[in-house]
């Protein structure tokens, strides 16, 4: 059953139905220190709403008051861990701009509260907001290396390689606790299926035992998300994650170890990181990065109104241009879901970006391509094991 929505909490945006038209904000919520919004947004499945109505009696200027107060000082909340046992732990992807047919995610939901995630409309199928609770209840599969064992069992599975993190960070600040990455690459490790690994964490070194041993077997690829080198900037964009000079010391400890690491720049925002393009490219490759990979911002669904309030917080002197320029690479719309172009925009000011980034990077030595994994040394993976059975040898 959809829960209600309350206006004064959720404020309505009226957002055609694909998410990519232009907005009539209502002020933005008050900002929450160290969460990138404190905005439940209404997700778009939502049925029901509820609006305020004064009946005369004074009863709404009072909640109005008390809505201002809380406002002014919003309590800081907390983040909640939802345990979940999935049924299947493999993703089948068929986009045709999206390099990998199958990705595995250890958790929904991620702390790191990046305001421009174009995960966070996900959210909205398990009713909750892609705002808030989109940073503050992670949803963690506890069998994520149960159900990956059954997967890579199966008599149709043909290896090839999978990507870990494409919908989630597999490496948010809970999974220092619960290690489910970390039981996800051991099962990939023990059968020597390859994984390309998506990350703006620096907590990804904590594995690198496993991830060297994989790296010698070219079975593994690991791309650094760096969106900016400015720290102020990167606790109000994505303000749980890493630091972005701890991002970088964690590319210097991956390539020292032999493995494979690559630079995205992503994503991109106009006038917001954009100005920095050559020098995060350039300190990449001095971390001993080896490719460079690149996406202007995407703004789906409930991600393009939480995007244009934490424009109105924090740059509002320059956020019309922003969005100006956004449409401008967008056909004119906030967001174009079109596959040719979703991802790297079109036009003019997309074509720049573009010559930007391959000529920095080739300035520096960094490559467009990455080596393919070797899916020669896969052999399925032990059978899952019984809750308190003992551990059965194997004979060879």
């Amino acid at each position: 059953m959809s829960r209600p929505v309350d206006p004064r909490a959720d404020p309505p945006c009226d957002a055609p139905s694909d998410g990519g038209g232009d907005l009539r904000l209502p002020p933005p919520p008050a900002a929450l220190r160290g969460r990138g919004t404190g905005w439940q947004v209404a997700h778009r499945f939502e049925r029901r709403a509820r609006e305020a109505f004064d009946d005369g009696w004074g009863a709404l200027d009072q909640v109005v008051q008390a809505t201002q107060e809380e406002q002014a000082e919003p309590p800081a909340p907390h983040t909640e861990v939802l345990e979940e046992r999935a049924g299947e732990i493999l993703a089948h992807n068929d986009s045709p701009d999206v390099p990998f047919e199958f990705s595995i995610n250890p958790y929904r939901g991620c702390e790191h509260g990046c305001i421009y995630c174009y995960a966070r409309p996900t959210h909205g199928y398990l009713n909750l907001s892609p705002g808030l609770d989109f940073e503050t209840k992670i949803v963690a599969k506890v069998n994520a290396a149960e159900r990956l064992r059954v997967a890579l069992r199966r008599p149709s599975w043909r290896p090839q390689s999978i990507n870990l993190g494409s919908a989630t960070d597999a490496y948010q600040p809970v999974e220092r606790r619960l290690r489910l990455t970390r039981g996800v690459l051991e099962v990939l490790h023990e059968a020597g299926q390859p994984v390309s690994i998506v990350t703006k964490s620096g907590g990804i070194v904590r594995d690198l035992d496993l991830l060297a041993e994989m790296a010698a077997r070219r079975q593994v690829l690991v791309f650094i998300s760096v969106t900016t080198l400015d720290n102020a900037l990167s606790r109000i964009l994505e303000p749980r994650a890493t630091a972005p000079q701890r991002r970088l010391a964690a590319i210097r400890r991956l390539a020292d170890a032999g493995v494979w690491v690559g630079v995205n720049v992503a994503p991109i925002i106009p006038f917001v990181n954009e100005p920095e393009i050559e020098q995060i490219l350039a300190a990449a490759a001095q971390a001993g990065a080896r490719s460079a990979h690149w996406t202007v911002v995407r703004l789906p669904w409930e991600v393009n109104p939480l995007f244009q309030h934490w424009l109105a917080q924090h740059f509002p002197d320059r956020a019309e241009r922003v969005m100006a320029r956004l449409r401008e690479m967008r056909g004119g719309r906030a967001y174009d879901a079109d596959f040719r172009h979703r991802m790297k925009g079109e036009g003019p000011w997309a074509q720049l970006i573009r010559q930007r980034v391959e000529k920095g990077a080739a300035r520096v030595g960094l490559l467009r391509e990455t080596p393919v994994l070797d899916t020669s040394g896969f052999c399925p993976p032990r059978a899952p094991q019984a809750v308190g059975a003992p551990e059965q040898g194997s004979l060879f």
